[in-house]
């Protein structure tokens, strides 16, 4: 029979050393190393907090590497992108991080990404506060958007995005991958 793995607190976690090259997050009571994103990953993530922090102006905060607890004591993950509703993001403890998932999560497809830990992600983020998670595919050029009721759809290049969930105009796939 296997051993069971020590689980362990945010706050437990939150004690570790700081990694060089991996940073951590803590999936599920369990520490797990994730690399830093190289520049092609990074330029995309600074491109999609820049074109939605302009479309989200009136809905919230945008962020990049947005650090949150969908799970309070057991987990501390970190979106590429997100956004947050204002008020909420206000209310967000200053020595604590956002409680619950983003209104808004956006992971880009890295070679890590495997299909099952995207499913967990999205899964884990719908359940416990998002309304839209986005994975974003930039070989493909194509966003996928998973909501809360179920629905799941897949964008392309000549299709525009709705932000009507978000009090936002519509807003260009191509935009995103200029």
């Amino acid at each position: 029979m296997a051993a069971l793995p020590d689980l362990i607190t945010v706050a437990q976690f939150r004690q570790m050393p700081e990694g060089g090259e991996s940073s951590y997050e803590l999936h599920h009571g369990e520490v797990v190393a994730v690399t830093r994103p190289r520049a092609r990953h990074w330029k995309l993530q600074l491109r999609l907090t820049r074109l939605l922090e302009m479309k989200l102006k009136g809905f919230g905060e945008v962020g990049m590497e947005l650090p949150f607890r969908p799970v309070a004591e057991f987990e501390l993950l970190a979106a590429d992108v997100a956004a947050v509703e204002r008020q909420r993001f206000d209310r967000i403890d200053p020595d604590d991080n956002l409680r619950g998932a983003p209104e808004l999560v956006l992971e880009i497809k890295s070679p890590s990404s495997t299909p099952a830990r995207i499913r967990e992600r999205v899964t884990l983020c719908l359940a416990n506060g998002s309304v839209q998670c986005w994975i974003v595919d930039q070989d493909k050029k194509s966003i996928s958007v998973f909501q809360r009721d179920g629905a799941a759809v897949a964008y392309g290049i000549g299709d525009t995005l709705p932000l009507s969930a978000f009090g936002a105009d519509d807003l260009p796939v191509a935009e995103f991958f200029e």
